[in-house]
């Protein structure tokens, strides 16, 4: 999760200075796949503490 991170502020502090164009466009897509991932991985992570019988579901 914390490389995750990294990268999408990377990403937000690298697109900064653009104008809106292609450089946004694929900002924003890389935005979106960013937090796709992140919310799959809890999704996971939440599924196997279900599956185990945890108290704590949340991640």
């Amino acid at each position: 999760m914390t490389m995750t991170k990294v990268i999408a502020l990377g990403a937000v502090f690298t697109l900064t200075g653009c104008s809106e164009g292609p450089a946004e466009d694929a900002g924003e897509r890389i935005d979106e796949a960013i937090t796709d991932a992140q919310n799959k991985a809890e999704d996971l992570c939440e599924k196997a503490k279900e599956e185990i019988g945890t108290e704590e579901q949340n991640c």
